[in-house]
């Protein structure tokens, strides 16, 4: 059977780091996947890949050490059964705003007696081959992280890190600065504020803090507070960033030549 390496990173309390594959595309995952990143989130929520494509980015990280998460498009038990059942080892679940919500998203990650998820031999289970041993082990194995993106989320921060189950109390700043009237002010009082307040509860209950980072800085900045399981960027961003840095750079070169 299977260890999620990055769940237990996170329970020895070191960091866990790497970011969202947004694009529909398993080569693009493949070669991202050799940088030696702890994990990846397949982004089925905003990104446009179906299914079949999620599972053809999950096969293609095979081989590496990289462990493939999932983030779902809603906290359903069909969406969240679809994506472990796909060969993720953890799901990233939107909008989980209540201990009712949390408690919800770990009972559709889980087997019976501790959830619902259905049993069935699909790819995570070599389509049933190691079906016994994979449902006797998952439970103990699967990732789950809650994203805190709202107002309400925030009130509800300690009651949501407090039930059993939720390993990753995953901060959307996007979500969260506009759901405060703030949108993308990320030093504002009331931001601010309220990420301190999702922290604060993580630490109290043990669970992982997590946070979405703009790029490398960022990211250090934010291990810097505390946080444990961060995201550096996604596959588009780092895309346009080296895209547009290196035609920048030309551009600049070719003025350069001109003034001389």
């Amino acid at each position: 059977m299977f260890t999620n390496k990055t769940k237990q990173r996170l329970l020895e309390g070191h960091l866990a780091i790497g970011q969202w594959i947004s694009l529909p595309s398993p080569p693009v995952a493949e070669l991202v996947s050799g940088f030696g990143m702890d994990w990846l989130v397949i982004d089925a929520e905003h990104g446009p890949a179906g299914w079949e494509t999620v599972e053809e980015i999950v096969r293609a990280m095979k081989g590496t050490d990289v462990t493939p998460l999932i983030r779902v498009p809603g906290n359903d038990p069909v969406f969240i059964k679809k994506a472990l059942d796909r060969g993720g080892y953890g799901v990233v679940v939107p909008m989980v705003n209540t201990a009712a919500h949390a408690t919800a998203a770990v009972a559709a990650a889980k087997f019976p007696p501790e959830g619902i998820r259905g049993v069935a031999g699909t790819r995570a289970s070599r389509y049933g081959l190691d079906l016994a041993d994979y449902v006797a082990h998952w439970n103990q194995q699967v990732l789950v992280i809650c994203q805190l993106e709202t107002a309400e989320s925030v009130q509800n921060a300690e009651s949501i890190a407090a039930v059993p189950g939720v390993d990753v109390l995953f901060v959307g700043p996007n979500d969260l600065s506009a759901t405060l009237g703030v949108f993308r002010q990320f030093e504002h009082p009331d931001y601010r504020r309220a990420v301190d307040r999702i922290l604060n509860a993580a630490r109290t209950h043990h669970k992982a803090p997590g946070i979405m980072a703009s790029g490398a800085d960022d990211a250090l900045v934010q291990i810097d507070r505390g946080f444990r399981f961060v995201s550096v960027a996604s596959d588009t961003r780092m895309l346009a960033a080296a895209t547009a840095a290196a035609y920048e750079k030309i551009k600049s070169g070719l003025m350069e030549r001109k003034r001389s």
